[in-house]
């Protein structure tokens, strides 16, 4: 009819009797708030801030005429990038490792790396006491990687064993805290048995000065770093695709339930595949302690974070992703501050290179959330 409203809003009414309708016929109408795309559209202008931010400031800097840095210097920004971004790949394997069978955030694995560094500390003191630090420099590396990886390794597992094992079957916040709690656990616990101060690390004479690699002159601990960073990348790369602990290692992290059916001691696995992390981060505590020169009980905290936040930019559960991950995010944090806020004369940018690492977290979570290399978190039993 004329009359009739061609698209009714029919409402809930009582039917004869004071019955409530069972059925309600409502329109398909959808208001325009509801179809209006405001995440992407907050995601797009965010993209082209973020894009004229960096185009402005990398202008700026690039194009300035007085205090403009040279083709060398960007060069060594690079190269201590790369270094750094070595050391952050080596902390954000660990964190990959486990994240990968457990589904959990070691967040004290940045002790993990600073209890490495304090072992290699002490041992170095007794080397540089006995005069071989300097006599036989390549024994002596060995021996802090040693001390460092094995100290390292028994506290990764002790955190499997007595923290995280029992927490195993309970809600994934559970873990979460008892990781954070047993952080400040090892923070505290170094601090009071070796005080709060910095302590310098001693300095070996062979790594001094620099190395001219392709006609480029690079400092020799960061060279030693990017080696000892690559050769441990590549061994667990092997490790974890030819060994026969490598390849449980991926069944489990598969599902643990049908590698126990097929006869994989999962317990085992998991203490493997914490103890490889420790090791990692062992390895790591020696390079940084080797190119930042000082230990502190407090030093893996940062690091760690940065580290896992390099395990989140490269897909985490992901140990190409960790490893990829790490080097930009070192790359970015030594180059990042200079490029973007030099040309704006910000007074010391380099002392913003920690805004720099967290604010790329924060993108990764809301642009890209699974990582580089990542597909998604899929539940596992």
């Amino acid at each position: 009819m004329s009359g009739e409203d061609p698209n009714p809003r029919v409402d809930m009414t009582e039917q004869s009797g004071g019955e409530p309708a069972d059925t309600v016929i409502r329109p398909r109408t959808v208001g325009l708030a509801e179809r209006f795309p405001i995440r992407r559209v907050v995601l797009v202008t965010l993209s082209i801030l973020i894009a004229f931010g960096v185009t402005t400031g990398s202008w700026k800097t690039l194009t300035v005429s007085e205090g403009r840095i040279s083709g060398a210097g960007w060069r060594d920004f690079l190269v201590f990038g790369v270094a750094l971004g070595s050391i952050y790949a080596l902390i954000a394997l660990g964190y990959s490792l486990v994240y990968g069978i457990l589904l959990m955030i070691n967040f004290a694995h940045g002790e993990v790396f600073m209890a490495g560094a304090f072992a290699s500390f002490f041992v170095a003191q007794s080397l540089e006491t006995a005069g071989l630090l300097d006599r036989n420099p390549v024994l002596s590396i060995a021996i802090l990687l040693l001390a460092s990886t094995a100290v390292s390794m028994l506290v990764a597992v002790l955190l499997e064993r007595v923290a995280y094992r029992p927490l195993r079957n309970a809600p994934r916040l559970v873990p979460l805290i008892t990781a954070i709690g047993a952080s400040l656990f090892l923070q505290y616990t170094f601090a009071s048995f070796f005080g709060s101060e910095s302590r310098g690390y001693p300095s070996i004479s062979a790594l001094e000065g620099t190395w001219t690699i392709l006609g480029i002159p690079i400092g020799r601990a960061l060279v030693v770093t990017i080696v000892a960073a690559v050769l441990m990348m590549v061994g667990l790369t092997l490790f974890i695709a030819r060994t026969k602990v490598g390849k449980a290692m991926r069944a489990v992290a598969e599902d643990k339930e049908i590698a126990s059916l097929m006869g994989i001691d999962v317990n085992r696995v998991i203490v493997t595949t914490f103890a490889v992390g420790g090791i990692l981060a062992g390895v790591a505590g020696v390079m940084f302690a080797l190119v930042f020169g000082l230990v502190q009980y407090n030093m893996g905290f940062v690091p760690g974070i940065k580290a896992f936040t390099a395990a989140v930019l490269g897909g985490i559960g992901s140990v190409t992703g960790a490893a990829i991950g790490g080097l930009l995010l070192g790359v970015v944090e030594s180059v990042g501050p200079v490029l973007l806020l030099t040309g704006i004369h910000v007074p010391a940018p380099n002392q913003l290179r920690d805004v720099v690492a967290f604010t790329i977290l924060v993108l990764v979570l809301i642009f890209r959330p699974e990582g580089i290399l990542g597909a998604g978190e899929q539940e596992r039993g």
